[in-house]
């Protein structure tokens, strides 16, 4: 039997090599966590994960939960004279990594998976979900499932939904009041679609919900940005204003006062520039804006997604828009943002049709994109037009 074996830094990675090498149909015998030798193998290196599969075996291609139990067997001799110096090395090696997985074992045990459950922890990591956040949800699973309806794989992925279901937090769509001006106001980094978004968000409003809508800009900073958005208000007949001082903006709501929504659009403002985010600040204060809906790229990438929204808690968001899903290829990795619940979504949108692509977000749909469960975005029901 042809067995080979792989590292990497992560799983997704030893996954990557092992399919390019031998097929995708091959299947992972064992995989655990190791650490590379240094200096004679005499100081733990760098972790990595070791993955050994075989294009030979039919059996289904999973990568095995970390089992200290598989790998603590029988003690590995740290020396053999009759043993050549290259394999002694080896030996070496292996005795190191069981001693290191006992003592991970001893701090944080792990239990053998069922199957149902592996398959399903296998899946999260294909769809691009971070190994912690994917072994979390999986023993939060097993744990509600223990005693009830046994490890059906489908009962368990409906029991993955459910709970990102709670943990997704959501807001309704934007609602202005009868007889007063409702301030919104759109930031974020730049090239996120946030002018289209407000056209997107005018358009509903103005043409489905019969509102009095005006826009007022303050991306002076991109000439395109502001004759796009005019172009836009143009065409729907809105009231512009573009004002480039906080007394402005003052005088420019003044001018407005009659309308029910203001939705405001302001420059992309990169989240490390402290000053370009203070200066986001005054203007928002002078608006005074009701709500502020920070507007992220789906495509972004967890970590970055994250710190982004951190950065801009300064100015007082208070909804979260994602945009670009149409783009999205590796759904889990907006896992983390989703699940830390520190800004509830309001909207989601999936391309540049105006006033369409854009619906309110859905915590129960949003989950089963993640988990890969609806293939195509309309088959998601995000696409649905606004009421």
């Amino acid at each position: 039997m042809d067995v080979k074996t792989y590292r990497a830094g992560t799983v997704q990675e030893a996954l990557a090599l092992v399919r390019r090498e031998l097929g995708p149909e091959a299947a992972v015998l064992q995989t655990r966590e190791v650490r590379a030798g240094r200096f004679w193998n005499l100081l733990p290196g760098k972790r990595l994960i070791e993955v050994v599969a075989s294009a030979q075996v039919n059996v289904p291609s999973r990568l095995a939960p970390l089992d200290v139990r598989s790998v603590a067997g029988p003690a590995v001799p740290r020396h053999d004279e009759q043993l050549p110096g290259p394999m002694q090395h080896q030996l070496q090696e292996l005795q190191s990594m069981v001693e290191q997985l006992c003592r991970r074992h001893e701090k944080n045990p792990q239990t053998d998976w069922p199957a149902e459950l592996f398959q399903i922890y296998t899946d999260l990591i294909d769809l691009d979900v971070a190994d912690e956040q994917a072994r979390d949800l999986v023993e939060r699973v097993r744990g509600s499932a223990r005693g009830r309806d046994g490890f059906d794989y489908q009962l368990c992925k409906s029991r993955i939904v459910e709970l990102l279901e709670t943990e997704i937090r959501v807001v309704g769509p934007i609602q202005p009041r009868a007889g007063y001006r409702h301030v919104v106001a759109l930031v974020g980094p730049t090239g996120v679609g946030k002018t289209t978004t407000i056209a997107k968000l005018a358009a509903n409003a103005r043409l489905r919900e019969k509102r009095r809508v005006g826009l007022v800009t303050v991306d002076t900073y991109r000439i395109a940005a502001v004759e796009q958005l005019r172009t836009y208000a143009d065409i729907m007949d809105l009231p512009m204003e573009v004002v480039s001082t906080p007394r402005e903006m003052r005088q420019a709501l003044e001018r407005m006062s009659d309308l029910e929504l203001i939705l405001m659009d302001t420059a992309g403002r990169s989240p490390r520039d402290e000053v370009k985010i203070q200066e986001l600040r005054a203007f928002l204060h002078e608006a005074q804006a009701d709500e502020v809906h920070l507007v992220l790229s789906s495509v972004t990438g967890g970590a970055a997604l994250e710190r982004t929204a951190e950065r801009f808690a300064a100015v007082g968001t208070t909804a979260l828009i994602l945009t670009k899903l149409d783009e999205l290829t590796a759904p889990g990795s907006v896992l983390p943002l989703l699940r830390s619940g520190r800004i509830p979504l309001s909207y989601l949108t999936h391309g540049q049709n105006v006033p369409d692509d854009i619906a309110p977000a859905d915590a129960r749909k949003l989950a089963r994109v993640v988990l890969g469960l609806d293939e195509s975005f309309e088959a998601r029901g995000l696409a649905r037009k606004a009421a």
